[in-house]
């Protein structure tokens, strides 16, 4: 076991030169991304993005993309803090979508946005510079790819945004269908700790949203 963890790690190794080397890239393709901003806005997202995609061609399973800083962080400024992110990440965000498409990747690929939780719709701190609380209560998140289905939009929340009130989906109902879509069944995926079955949906009531599945 030990040789072969020592082998992985130099494939692992001798393997990256490769992966991140953009030269064979197009420059078409590099502009879709976003990587040849003028003013470099979308340059550093762009290359994550663009990394993202060549990383899942050769195989790996599993990618998250991080955004530089805490950018999604808004306690403070959010009326230039959250334009600002917005525009670091939309256009690679959706260049890396468009370029799974056309490679014919989208339909194995599930993408997943979204965070820990969003953002209150009333103002925190100074007015002149405020920013928003932590809204646990009703938020948004987004799939693309891996068998969802396209322009399907399932949830509302209260009049002001506050909380979830039609079609709630909880954490565990989110957990499970992203499990289900890579064809795990939630129930069956535990671990024992303490002579309990530990599972990442909990023992709360849990479902898989289907609504939202091709």
């Amino acid at each position: 076991a030990r040789i072969k963890a020592y082998e992985l790690a130099y494939r692992m190794q001798t393997s990256v030169p490769g992966v991140v080397n953009f030269e064979k890239e197009t420059e078409a393709t590099k502009k879709m991304y976003g990587m040849d901003s003028p003013n470099g806005v979308t340059a550093a997202y762009g290359h994550q993005a663009l990394l993202a995609r060549r990383l899942v061609e050769r195989g790996v399973r599993f990618v998250q993309i991080y955004p530089k800083g805490q950018m999604w962080d808004n306690h403070a400024n959010i009326k230039t803090s959250l334009p600002a992110a917005c525009k670091q990440s939309d256009l690679p965000t959706a260049a890396l979508l468009r370029d799974l498409r056309q490679r014919g990747l989208i339909d194995d690929v599930l993408v997943l946005w979204g965070g820990e939780f969003g953002r209150l719709p009333m103002a925190q701190g100074d007015y002149a510079k405020a920013g928003r609380d932590h809204g646990p209560s009703g938020f948004t998140n987004w799939m693309a790819g891996g068998g969802v289905k396209g322009g399907t939009v399932y949830g509302e929340t209260d009049d002001i945004g506050y909380g979830a009130v039609k079609d709630r989906v909880s954490i565990q109902d989110w957990h499970a269908t992203i499990l289900h879509q890579l064809g795990i069944d939630h129930e069956k995926l535990f671990f024992d700790r303490n002579g309990l079955h530990e599972k990442l949906t909990h023992t709360h009531p849990t479902r898989v949203v289907k609504e939202i599945l091709a």
